[in-house]
């Protein structure tokens, strides 16, 4: 499989050294974080008709409060979800916790259609999030155990650029159903059930990873001489519980610091600034007396065709100029973008060209994650770490929804306070400088 393509010709193209069951993987992988991304944006989109249903109307002048809770409980869940996932996914299999964490958001947007109050909306939301958070560890850890060295950037990036399909999309159904009355966000939620018959395909369309077996193997091998009292040796790591041994371990230790600061800047940024790219342009649409919703979708669509370019472009890149300098640029020009999108634009059209290249270098930037992190975490822990990074931040992002209402106060708009939020982009600039290049390298069994 991956170490088969690995050995093919170097004059080969790319994609002529991956065989059927490694495009499979890819999809599969796709389609999961393209339904992960139906879900989070449908819910960005339909929130505030959401509330003003599910809100008394004394509340209602509280709408951005409300608004940054829903999206912050999204996020807590999201957090404790990712970590369950990753660990799951390096005792029992890639494979079977992928479809697990399918089936359990399918039914759990399913449910959010029938919310009552917005207390019960914000608890299917956490609930949500824990199943949305299981998944994305799962696809990254075997599309990368499956792909050859040489490929390993493009097949991420291609994987990643699922979770902006499911933006758009998300975008492109709001526009059709969004008319449809006060009711309308429950159609969207109920839409969302579809992914749940895309795990009967996936016990059929694609393999557990080969490495991952291997190391199970070991592992199993590993707890049962321990059980009998014979010398462990070298596979004494195997033994520990995996998020021990990502703290055990210093050299983990030290690059799970350094991925951590590298993830919290990209999703903090995300969840604090970008995640309101929708309303804002909406508020400028309105403000011209064009209906906000329509503008809001827009502005979804626009942001998504960028952030779909940009995932891919990532990984791409990554694959034919390293790792480490294409995630410099993509934090820098983040940066860049946060004044021009939110302080120096204007106009209506050229809102939807800022809101696009932002979309491809704010949301396009996570692709540095699945690209890079696997190749810097042992097979034993890989799914454990990638979750730690990828989530963690997550305890620390859902406050950037919570407080940007406060923020946008007290910077008196929403383009001072996406300023500042924006600065973090620095940090993740700054801890990227401290990680080893690994283009073309191996998985590593051990670091």
């Amino acid at each position: 499989m991956a170490v088969d393509a690995a050995a093919s010709s170097p004059s080969t193209p790319w994609y002529r050294s991956l065989d059927r069951s490694q495009w499979n993987t890819l999809l599969a992988s796709n389609l999961g974080w393209l339904f992960d991304g139906y879900e989070v944006y449908a819910v960005i989109l339909t929130l505030g008709v959401a509330l003003h249903q599910l809100l008394d109307p004394s509340l209602l002048p509280q709408l951005r409060s409300y608004f940054g809770f829903i999206i912050a409980t999204t996020l807590l869940g999201w957090g404790f979800g990712g970590l369950i996932g990753g660990v799951l996914a390096d005792y029992i299999g890639r494979k079977r916790t992928m479809m697990l964490a399918i089936l359990a958001y399918s039914l759990m947007t399913g449910l959010s259609a029938f919310a009552w109050s917005w207390t019960s909306f914000a608890v299917l939301r956490f609930l949500v999030g824990i199943a949305i958070g299981s998944e994305w560890a799962t696809g990254a850890s075997i599309t990368a155990e499956l792909w050859p060295d040489k490929a390993r950037g493009r097949g991420a990036g291609l994987m990643q650029c699922g979770l902006g399909m499911g933006f758009f999309t998300a975008s492109l159904v709001w526009v059709f159903v969004g008319s449809h009355g006060p009711d309308a966000w429950r159609y969207m939620f109920l839409i969302g059930v579809i992914p749940g018959l895309f795990t009967l395909w996936i016990r059929r369309g694609i393999p557990e990873s080969a490495v991952w077996e291997k190391t199970h193997q070991q592992r199993q091998a590993a707890v049962e001489r321990k059980r009998s009292g014979r010398p462990l040796d070298a596979d004494h790591a195997l033994t520990r519980f995996t998020v021990h041994e990502l703290f055990a371990d210093p050299k983990v230790r030290l690059r799970l610091l350094v991925v951590f600061l590298m993830s919290l800047a990209t999703t903090l940024a995300w969840w604090g600034i970008s995640s309101w790219v929708p309303l804002y342009i909406g508020g400028v649409a309105k403000n011209a007396g064009l209906a906000e919703p329509t503008w809001q979708a827009y502005a979804g669509m626009a942001y998504n065709v960028g952030a779909i370019i940009g995932y891919i472009s990532l990984g791409f890149f990554a694959d034919i100029y390293g790792r480490k300098p294409v995630t410099l640029v993509f934090f820098a020009v983040a940066l860049v973008m946060t004044p021009v999108l939110f302080l120096w634009t204007h106009d209506l059209g050229l809102l939807l060209v800022a809101a696009g290249v932002n979309g491809l270098f704010t949301l396009g930037q996570y692709s540095w994650m699945p690209v890079w992190l696997p190749e810097l975490f042992p097979t034993r822990v890989r799914a454990t770490a990638l979750a730690f990074a990828f989530n963690t931040p997550r305890f620390v992002a859902f406050l950037g929804p919570l407080f940007a209402p406060v923020l946008i106060n007290y910077f008196g708009g929403l383009g001072n306070a996406a300023m500042s939020i924006s600065l973090i982009y620095v940090v993740g600039f700054l801890a990227t400088l401290a990680l080893p290049e690994t283009r073309g390298n191996p998985l590593p069994e051990n670091i």
